[in-house]
């Protein structure tokens, strides 16, 4: 199968085919912005383009050789990283042979079921062993044309090694002295946790969620959602392609996304439950699965459930992210009149909750506990 054509982002894309027309593309670019909103598949539209035999003002021919093997996923100039989970006995000399066994893999998968649901996997990473990998292939000639691209996506991945950034600085050296035929992309949702030697030698290029038609179309179209589901996905999504699939069921279960959205809602029922023990429950529900897991997204989506919660007690049902809650989110306004008052204050309670949940603590006590101050700031 063929990666799915580009999305949106047309300003970006004339501003980067401008510079590839008139050789002033630099080197090294980040492209940063919400998750799943197609930084990726932008950064292979651009590696495309440059290994393109006949590039036209608006992009790629699509129809060339080099083309045809890009959508594939099978250009030998195309080199396209991103985390992986660390294979077992990936260590020593084994390590970057079964990292790319690993990477090989993904990749097949990928080609099979190019569109897929943007959700990040705590037990990912892009090893020391990987980065090693990239960079003895950045020193080889291009296998078919005049240059080599390289796309490392969601590069916020490349920090946490070992305790120890030496994934991101043997990047960083590569970096430094580029080679002219080498051209290397980083995407990040959040650029900030790159290390900013690694920010400074690269050129930013920021992209803005979608609008919520766009999305909803492009889910209607290309993955076979009813209009209704489509309008809704589109709108958790948030102008994002990648998360709205993920609201989407998949193959007969509820999206990864819709799953956390659905624990996340149950945690705002027990906060404003009068039963401790209800709240307590609600806590030991919640897998305590690292602070790139499940705990951690379920907690981040508690706070668009409390932004909704008081865009509801004001009124403002017009900006409301779960839209097809918007009748329950005004009964529980209307029932908890403190709400819109009491919501910055519950939204700092789960921010500090997410900051104890990355020490030695259990967990689901310090969950229970946040619930229990919610419930008052919330005046229930």
């Amino acid at each position: 199968m063929s990666l799915h054509d580009v999305v949106g982002h047309e300003d970006i894309r004339a501003s980067l085919g401008a510079a590839v027309a008139t050789g002033s593309l630099p080197n090294s670019l980040l492209f940063h912005g919400p998750t799943g909103v197609g930084k990726q598949r932008l950064a292979l539209w651009l590696g495309q383009l440059m290994l393109c035999s006949a590039p036209a003002a608006d992009g790629p021919c699509g129809a060339c050789h080099s083309c045809r093997l890009a959508t594939r996923l099978e250009h030998p100039d195309l080199h396209w990283f991103f985390p992986v989970p660390r294979p077992r006995g990936a260590t020593g000399d084994r390590a970057g042979e079964a990292l790319e066994e690993a990477r090989f893999a993904e990749l097949a998968a990928r080609r099979a079921e190019p569109l897929r649901p943007s959700v990040a996997d705590g037990m990912a990473g892009i090893y020391l062993a990987h980065v090693h990998v990239l960079v003895r292939a950045a020193g080889t000639r291009p296998a078919m044309g005049a240059r080599k691209v390289f796309i490392v996506g969601d590069a916020e991945a490349l920090v946490p090694q070992e305790s120890s950034p030496e994934a991101a600085n043997a990047l960083l050296k590569l970096l430094e002295e580029p080679s002219p035929d080498t051209v290397l992309i980083l995407t990040a949702s959040d650029p900030d946790v790159l290390l900013p030697t690694i920010r400074s030698r690269m050129l930013p290029v920021r992209l803005r969620p979608l609008s919520d038609e766009v999305v909803a179309a492009f889910l209607e179209q290309h993955a076979g959602a009813a209009p209704d589901d489509a309008r809704t996905a589109s709108r958790l999504g948030q102008g994002a392609i990648g998360r709205g699939l993920a609201f989407l069921p998949q193959k007969g279960s509820p999206g990864p996304l819709e799953e956390i959205r659905s624990a996340a809602r149950r945690l705002l029922e027990a906060a404003v439950d009068p039963s401790a023990a209800a709240r307590m429950s609600a806590a030991l529900a919640i897998s305590p699965a690292g602070a790139r897991g499940i705990f951690s997204d379920t907690l981040e989506y508690l706070t668009v459930w409390l932004r909704d919660l008081a865009a509801a007690g004001a009124g403002a049902a017009e900006v409301l992210v779960n839209i097809d809650a918007a009748d329950w989110l005004t009964d529980m306004a209307r029932r908890h009149p403190r709400a819109v008052a009491g919501v910055p204050a519950a939204i700092r309670e789960v921010e500090a909750t997410l900051q104890l949940a990355q020490l030695n603590i259990n967990p689901q006590l310090a969950l229970a506990g946040m619930l229990r101050q919610i419930a008052r700031h919330l005046g229930s």
